[in-house]
C-alpha cells in the first residue's frame, strides 16, 4: 500500500496575521519565517493526528483489490472520491465506473463499499500496485472549517517554535512536542 499526495492544500488552517498576532510579532522581519512555520504546524498536526486538515487530493494505491467489499480511506475526514483505476497485467488502464460503488463520507476511515450484486475487476492485475484511489480529504477548503482546538494547537508550536529556534530541553529531556499542543490534538487524533 502506498499513499502519494497529488495536489496540497491550497490555503493554511492559520493566516501570517492571526498568527503574528498570537506571536505578538508587529513587524514584517519574520514574515517568511512565520509563514515557515504555519505549514510545518500543519503538517506536524496532520502527521499528529493522521489526518487532512484542508482539503487535499490524495492516491491510495494498492496491489489488488481487496479480498472484502470496502476500501477504507487513509487521512479523514474524505470528502470524495475522484476515481478508482486499475492496470491489468497487459499494462492497460481502465476506470472502475462510480456505479459499483458508494461513498461513506460520515465515517472515520472514510469508506469505498461495493453495491449489492457488484464485484471488484476480475481481471489478472498487474503484479504490483495495479489499483489507484484518487480521492479527496480535508475539513473543508477555508481555514474556518479546521476544528478550533487544531487551530489553537498549531498557534501553540508555532509560538513555541518562534521563541525556541532548537529543540527545548527540560532537564535530561528534549521536547519535541508541548504537551498542550498534543493535548489539544489528541481528541481529533485518528486511530486506524
Amino acid at each position: 500500500m502506498g499513499l502519494n499526495l497529488i495536489t496540497g492544500p491550497a490555503l493554511e488552517p492559520l493566516t501570517l496575521a492571526e498568527t503574528k498576532l498570537h506571536l505578538r510579532v508587529d513587524v514584517s522581519d519574520d514574515d517568511t519565517l512565520i509563514a515557515g512555520l504555519i505549514s510545518s504546524a500543519r503538517r506536524q498536526a496532520e502527521l499528529f493526528m493522521r489526518r487532512a486538515l484542508i482539503n487535499q487530493t490524495w492516491e491510495l494505491v494498492l496491489d489488488t483489490f481487496p479480498g472484502c467489499d470496502e476500501i477504507r480511506l487513509p487521512l479523514p475526514p474524505l470528502v470524495s472520491i475522484t476515481s478508482i483505476k486499475y492496470t491489468i497485467r497487459a499494462g492497460t488502464q481502465s476506470t472502475f465506473a462510480a456505479t459499483n460503488y458508494r461513498v461513506f463520507v460520515g465515517r472515520e476511515p472514510g469508506i469505498v463499499k461495493l453495491k449489492y450484486n457488484c464485484a471488484w475487476p476480475g481481471d489478472a492485475l498487474l503484479e504490483a500496485q495495479a489499483v489507484v484511489v484518487q480521492y479527496v480529504c480535508g475539513y473543508g477548503a477555508a481555514a474556518a472549517n479546521v476544528p478550533v482546538n487544531i487551530r489553537q494547537g498549531m498557534l501553540m508550536l508555532i509560538g513555541h517554535w518562534y521563541e525556541n529556534r532548537e529543540a527545548t530541553i527540560v532537564g535530561t529531556n528534549v521536547m519535541e512536542l508541548p504537551m498542550s499542543v498534543a493535548n489539544c490534538w489528541w481528541p481529533d487524533r485518528f486511530f486506524a
